[in-house]
């Protein structure tokens, strides 16, 4: 097979993991990136060149808390696969059975700079189930676009879980039932791991569970625990059973989470923040401020920023760290929390999140600096391959659709 080389040349580089190279050239070979330089940066013999000068080169950004392709944009009923509420451990469910990667989120991702969106069940169910970690483009399947499907379980507390459960008059319809569902699964899943690792000791067989192997790989820090919570006295709750079981907790949403941020930070528990720009649509959202992520990220805490698409539209991500700089976050904490911070925190770094030789070469250019809301898309490059280029004819950047690898102009031509 023919390696593929891609140069980005002569462009503003940020790198996230590194200071900034004016006249920089990022290159990416077979899909990763093999230089990160100035412009004494040697080309490979053969690179497609693409000449970025005047505009930034950035990596592409990181959605770490999103419903793409399983609630679709403008579908309405038949478009939702978020919740599977027809019981409250969903620990078996798994987002990537919903997805479709034709929904216009994914091309509205390309046109906002996201590359790789962490897809997750909603909070409907105390256990939802198991995210995926997914690029925006690029597979004639999902499965093609999988970055990583042992990421985390999704988990909720508060409001959502109990007003569906509680509309049914079934368990749980108050905070008090909703953490114990979640802790009568967890020791469920210690006596089957038990169990399990006892029959495998034996050379004995063993009837399997998913739902009790799901949340045993929690247990053994193969998958991190998402947890859906706002109000400050739901995310003590996550922090409460989070110790009690030993797993490793990421807070997801924490609208209040500004009031115990110094324990967030001493517990070094990470804040997946958002969305900003959304109304205070029930009780739990009351005190929701977009200068919030600045209290939390000021206290030490590690933050990333969500849409929650498509509670906000996914390509609106860098406008929610736009208002969040206005608010008072550091625009340097505020990129990082689009790109470096997300990958860090569902554990994806060794791929995604920063231009840095051995990761994926997702790359994006756009005409300034991307907190500039004047600034626009120009490129983007998942794994090398162009999939948001100029048109031929000047205009507007194209999504380089999957229908072009038959020769075709659209599904129906």
């Amino acid at each position: 097979m023919m390696t593929r080389i891609l140069a980005v040349t002569n462009g503003y580089v940020v790198p996230v993991s590194s200071d900034p190279i004016s006249g920089g050239t990022v290159v990416v070979t077979d899909g990763v990136i093999t230089a990160v330089g100035g412009p004494e940066t040697v080309i490979p013999e053969g690179a497609e060149v693409v000449d970025a000068a005047g505009s930034w080169v950035v990596p592409g950004f990181v959605e770490a808390h999103g419903h793409l392709g399983v609630h679709e944009d403008g579908e309405g009923w038949s478009g939702n696969d978020t919740n599977e509420m027809t019981d409250p451990n969903g620990s078996r469910f798994r987002a990537i059975d919903g997805i479709d990667i034709e929904e216009v989120g994914f091309r509205d991702a390309l046109r906002g700079g996201v590359t790789t969106v962490v897809v997750k069940p909603g909070s409907g169910n105390p256990i939802g189930g198991r995210t995926v970690a997914i690029k925006s483009w690029g597979g004639r399947t999902v499965d093609e676009q999988v970055l990583a499907s042992d990421v985390s379980v999704k988990s909720a507390l508060g409001e959502n879980p109990k007003r569906v459960w509680g509309d049914k008059s079934k368990t749980p319809a108050t905070r008090l039932g909703v953490a114990s569902v979640i802790r009568d699964a967890f020791v469920a899943a210690e006596a089957y791991a038990a169990k399990r690792d006892a029959a495998a000791a034996k050379e004995e067989p063993f009837e399997r569970d998913l739902g009790k192997e799901t949340l045993a790989a929690v247990l053994a820090g193969d998958l991190l625990w998402d947890q859906h919570c706002h109000r400050h006295d739901d995310i003590a709750t996550a922090i409460r059973i989070s110790e009690e079981f030993g797993y490793k907790l990421v807070v997801n949403h924490g609208t209040e989470a500004h009031k115990i941020a110094d324990v967030l930070a001493e517990k070094d528990i990470p804040v997946i923040f958002g969305p900003l720009i959304t109304s205070r649509s029930k009780v739990e959202l009351r005190d929701r401020a977009i200068g919030n992520l600045a209290l939390i990220a000021a206290a030490g805490v590690k933050v990333a920023i969500t849409t929650d698409h498509p509670v906000v539209p996914i390509d609106q991500i860098r406008l929610q760290a736009i208002l969040a700089v206005r608010e008072g976050l550091p625009a340097s904490t505020a990129l990082a929390a689009l790109t470096s911070n997300p990958a860090d925190i569902l554990r994806l770094q060794e791929r995604v999140g920063a231009l840095e030789v051995g990761r994926d070469g997702d790359v994006v250019v756009w005409s300034g600096d991307p907190l500039d809301v004047d600034s626009r898309v120009q490129r983007v490059f998942i794994e090398g391959r162009p999939v948001y280029e100029p048109s031929a004819d000047g205009g507007a950047p194209k999504v380089v659709e999957r229908w072009e690898r038959f020769g075709r102009d659209s599904w129906m031509g």
